[in-house]
């Protein structure tokens, strides 16, 4: 074979086993891999020297909100700087919320997102679309057959617009079953959290509590009942779901639960709540790291990270990046309730999976190639050319320095967000080299892809590993 590109001598990790070997290269897939130096060059070839170095399947974000209109404001990275944040982070693919506008169509917010994202992506993308409206129910089959297959509801946000009932839910969770699709679902108690708001909302609690309010009007069961409920209907529907941004250890529990009684469920959980606890919302600028749901406590974290490494509850992890600078959080001015939720966090998935977790020895390389590559791509309908090491899928490949930690500043990244959750922190993982469908997008950890590179991949019928 003459190839384009070879990788030569890398560590290589699949989801399932690790090995020294070569990656062949041809227009945009991988044509061949075999082991250490068995692979040869021709002086066209272009040869990236791998050794030592730890070489990854392309991992994927799949829930990431760019330039997304949020809370009277919108949210400041975009499909530019996001997919630059996520390529130097070893992200090669991205999958956002087309969320229609009011009085809109499930198709309309997915031209509006095609416009959004044109010409401007370094990696590859897609979205779930976002079904806020009862009409949108009928158009599920039009955008199955346009490659998007998996469409979220919100069981909050009844001031955006965006809130189901359980009769949406569950009417929903029927359709999903009959056209073999999956419903994403932003699992929060609507009525107890807007109690819980509405107790604690006086001008001598803000003054004397600020930014703690919001995990003390969110404890753990404002999600665990949600999670419950929701895998009721799914259930009773025999339809496919999927919990986003999970965040307890109740979550945790419910999910193991139901996946042992062969209910159609999976969970995703974010950095976010692999690293942070609810102590940052008493510090001085505590309104920052404001999500929704929030960061919770350290036994949280544990039991987070517990299943990551003995269990399938958890299947994937995450971002849910909602970037918003100092200037857009300053809002809030001190209401918490106002602040625009949400954190950045593309460029850091993968290097927090790598330094947190592989280098503690709480997962395994091939663990974290499985939960941010390989079950993404699954489990989103687009495992057969994705998430894996093998000829004929994508060249989306991660050469990975092991021995190389920075102090992250957000200074120094790709985001336009003017502060970082994870500021200070020591990281390793972050991608040399990174090529999208065989182009280098990143090398020596500097972008020198052009936008533009990344294109919509049309997506199959999901929720299956």
């Amino acid at each position: 074979m003459q190839f384009d590109t070879i990788i030569k001598n890398g560590t290589v990790h699949t989801s399932t086993h690790s090995f020294v070997g070569d990656i062949g290269i041809i227009d945009e897939k991988i044509s061949a891999v075999g082991g250490a130096g068995q692979l040869k060059a021709n002086k066209k070839t272009k040869v990236i020297n791998a050794k030592g170095k730890d070489v990854i399947p392309g991992c994927i974000d799949v829930h990431v909100h760019l330039a997304l209109p949020f809370m009277g404001t919108v949210s400041c990275d975009d499909f530019e700087s996001g997919s630059r944040a996520a390529a130097v982070g070893g992200v090669t693919m991205v999958v956002d919320f087309a969320a229609p506008t009011k009085g809109s169509t499930l198709q309309q917010a997915h031209e509006a997102w095609c416009e959004k994202s044109e010409g401007q992506s370094l990696v590859d993308y897609s979205w779930h679309m976002c079904i806020v409206d009862d009409r949108h129910l009928s158009e599920v089959p039009r955008m199955i057959k346009q490659g998007l297959p998996t469409f979220k509801e919100f069981m909050i946000y009844a001031s955006q617009g965006w809130q189901s009932d359980d009769a949406r839910l569950f009417a929903t969770l029927e359709l999903m079953n009959k056209h073999d699709s999956m419903l994403l679902v932003h699992a929060e108690s609507a009525g107890v959290l807007d109690l819980l708001i509405r107790r604690n909302h006086t001008q001598s609690k803000m003054k004397r509590l600020g930014a703690k309010l919001h995990a003390m009007t969110r404890p753990n069961y404002v999600e665990a009942e949600a999670i419950e409920r929701a895998i009721r209907w799914c259930d009773i529907t025999n339809g496919t779901l999927y919990v986003v941004h999970m965040s307890t250890g109740e979550g945790a529990d419910l999910i193991k639960a139901a996946q042992s009684r062969g209910i159609n469920v999976w969970a995703e959980t974010c950095a976010q709540y692999l690293t942070l606890d609810d102590s940052l919302f008493g510090k001085r600028d505590g309104h920052l790291y404001a999500c929704q749901p929030q960061i919770k406590k350290k036994a949280d974290i544990q039991r987070l990270w517990r299943a990551l490494d003995e269990g399938d509850e958890i299947s994937v992890v995450s971002t849910d990046t909602c970037s918003f600078t100092r200037k857009q959080k300053a809002m809030w001015k001190g209401d918490w309730t106002k602040i625009p939720m949400g954190l950045p966090g593309l460029e850091t998935l993968v290097p927090i999976m790598y330094t947190q977790g592989v280098r503690e020895g709480r997962i395994s390389m091939n663990r974290l190639v499985e939960l941010c590559s390989t079950n993404p791509a699954k489990i989103m309908g687009m495992g057969v050319r994705k998430g894996h090491i093998a000829p004929g899928y994508d060249a989306d490949l991660v050469v990975i320095d092991p021995k190389r930690t920075i102090t992250f500043d957000y200074r120094k990244s790709q985001s336009r967000c003017d502060w970082s959750p994870y500021q200070g922190m020591k990281l390793g993982g972050f991608a040399q080299t990174t090529l999208v469908r065989g182009s280098v997008v990143v090398e020596n950890h500097k972008v020198v892809g052009k936008k533009g590179h990344g294109t919509l991949i049309p997506r199959e019928h999901p929720g299956s590993l």
